[in-house]
Order: structure tokens, then C-alpha cells, then sequence
């Protein structure tokens, strides 16, 4: 009996696979919120997503939005036939991961935009520059403070961007657990695609 072959994945999506993944645990995890290496890590994983929806468009035929559609209705079933034992395999990402790769993408753009406008869209060499006058002790330099109602649009901005990326950390457990259980019952390594970009 013929197999579906795996999905070959190709370079812009292997490398904008990992270096999200690296962004999401280094600024979820690591990094300082509003220091000069979390911001940069924000603009890189927001030039990277946009690389990776560009291509969305214009890639290679698994690559493309049109591969892996959101289908709300064939996730559930996707979930069914996992919960069932029988699993469909599929030349592209199945309904559920596409549900999830459309959740992390909104939840990363939610925190990548929220992050810019927090930081007024600041580089992190300005970043660094701020924190070496604020080291310095001569906040006289610093810009002067925003009046009361910026400062509760500023407190609401964050507590979306931190309930995003939250969101982005559970997600990202509950994608890796999905691809280890599918792999389990298919009985082929789905990572490997990803990694060596060979089915």
C-alpha cells in the first residue's frame, strides 16, 4: 500500500520555522522585556514572519497558504481520527497544524505589533542607548514621560503583548506534542522534514 510522502520542506520555510521557534523561547524565556537583545529579537522574528507569509504566496506549492488552508471543521476531524487511532497523512501540514500555525503567526504578529508600538517602534541601538542614560543616572537626556491616559494605553498594550506571547509559549508546547503523538501513530518522523528538508 502507497504512502502519502512527506512534505519536503524548503529553506525559507525550514529556516523560518527554527529561528521563530528561536525568538518565541529567547524572548518568552530569556531575554529581558524592553532590553536591546529582546527588542532586536522582535524585529527579527517580525521581518522573518513576513518573509515567511511572502512566501506563503509565492513559494513552493507545500509552502503556500492554498496547501494548508484554515478548516476549522477538518481540524476537529483530524483530532477525531488522532483520538480514534487512524490519522489521514497529508502531502502538506494537516487541518490541525495549519489551525496551529495560523494561531502562532496572529499570536507572534499581535506581539511583534504591540511590541512596536510599546517601544514607539524604537531600534535596539536606541535601546541601548536609553539604558546607558538611565545607567548613567542623567535621566535628563531621556525624553519627557507621556501624560496619564498614554500611560494607560501603554499599561493596556502590555498586557496584551504579555497574553500573546504566553499564549505563543503554550501553543508552541502544544504544537511540539501534536507533531510527537502524529509521529508516534504514523509511524514516521515528521521532524526530520523539517530539519533536513529530505521527506
Amino acid at each position: 500500500m502507497s504512502r502519502t510522502p512527506l512534505p519536503g520542506w524548503d529553506l525559507v520555510v525550514r529556516l523560518s520555522h527554527w529561528s521563530i521557534a528561536v525568538v518565541v523561547i529567547a524572548n518568552g524565556l530569556i531575554t529581558g522585556g524592553g532590553s536591546a537583545l529582546h527588542v532586536a529579537l522582535g524585529w527579527g522574528g517580525g521581518l522573518i514572519l513576513l518573509m515567511r507569509l511572502i512566501w506563503g504566496v509565492i513559494g513552493r506549492t507545500e509552502a503556500r497558504f492554498t496547501s494548508f488552508p484554515p478548516a476549522p471543521f477538518k481540524a476537529l476531524a483530524h483530532v477525531g481520527d488522532l483520538m480514534r487511532g487512524k490519522p489521514r497523512e497529508h502531502a502538506s501540514h494537516n487541518p490541525a497544524g495549519a489551525l496551529m500555525i495560523y494561531a502562532l503567526w496572529l499570536s507572534l504578529a499581535i506581539v511583534i505589533g504591540t511590541g512596536l508600538v510599546m517601544t514607539k517602534a524604537a531600534t535596539p541601538w536606541e535601546i541601548s542607548a536609553q539604558q546607558a542614560i538611565v545607567d548613567s543616572g542623567d535621566w535628563s537626556q531621556l525624553a519627557p514621560t507621556e501624560g496619564e491616559e498614554d500611560g494607560e494605553e501603554e499599561g493596556v498594550l502590555k498586557e496584551v503583548h504579555e497574553i500573546f506571547a504566553n499564549l505563543m509559549l503554550i501553543l508552541a508546547v502544544v504544537h511540539v506534542a501534536g507533531v510527537g503523538i502524529e509521529s508516534r501513530m504514523l509511524r514516521r518522523n515528521l521532524v526530520k522534514p523539517m530539519i533536513t528538508g529530505k521527506p
